[in-house]
């Protein structure tokens, strides 16, 4: 636990530093990976299977757990002083969507988007008045990988125009969220956070 909260904010603090949202999404991504990431669990999950679901899979699996662990709610009270702002602009963005762009790569089952994408936002305003913590953050952690992945597979261009609201947004809800990840790992040290990926080894 201590190896990932050092690697954390060491992330966290540069990401303070940067000065533009590609710059800073990446790093407190990286930030957020370093929380959450455990080699056992995504080396034994990749037999056999895809390796975007089982990455998903594990964080998620992360957030319930330190929500589970959120006993004063300080996830839910980030998340409800920032609902007006970036979270739900990036809610109402199709292009942080993972339906659109199958669709719009031409997948077959994909034609419905529009309307999953509507049900997807009323779900997640209805998860936010009901105060569903895991729910909201599994709505919000999805589109977020898929901006993830458009930035480091080389989809999107450095402080381009064409996707620089969703990058605002993005690096504005890690800004707040990670954080608070942190605080409540290091309020838990006793519990089993996983094996971190490439270990201090001499």
């Amino acid at each position: 636990m201590g190896l990932r909260i050092h690697r954390s904010i060491s992330w966290i603090g540069r990401a303070e530093q940067a000065e533009d949202s590609d710059t800073q999404f990446i790093l407190l991504w990286i930030a957020f990976n370093a929380a959450y990431a455990d080699e056992e669990k995504l080396m034994r999950s990749n037999i056999g299977s895809y390796e975007e679901r089982s990455e998903r899979s594990i964080f998620a699996d992360y957030l319930q757990k330190v929500v589970s662990l959120d006993r004063e709610k300080r996830i839910y009270n980030a998340i409800w002083e920032n609902f007006s702002g970036p979270i739900r602009l990036l809610m109402a963005n199709k292009y942080v969507y993972s339906p659109f762009w199958k669709h719009y790569n031409g997948i077959a089952g994909c034609e419905n988007w529009k309307s999953w994408f509507d049900a997807s936002r009323k779900r997640f305003i209805s998860s936010v008045e009901s105060q569903n913590t895991i729910s909201v953050l599994n709505e919000v952690f999805n589109r977020l990988y898929v901006l993830r992945n458009q930035i480091l597979h080389g989809g999107a261009t450095w402080n381009s125009g064409v996707n620089r609201e969703q990058v605002n947004d993005g690096a504005a809800i890690l800004a707040f969220l990670v954080p608070q990840f942190i605080d409540l790992m290091m309020d838990n040290p006793c519990e089993d956070w996983g094996q971190p990926f490439y270990p201090v080894v001499d």
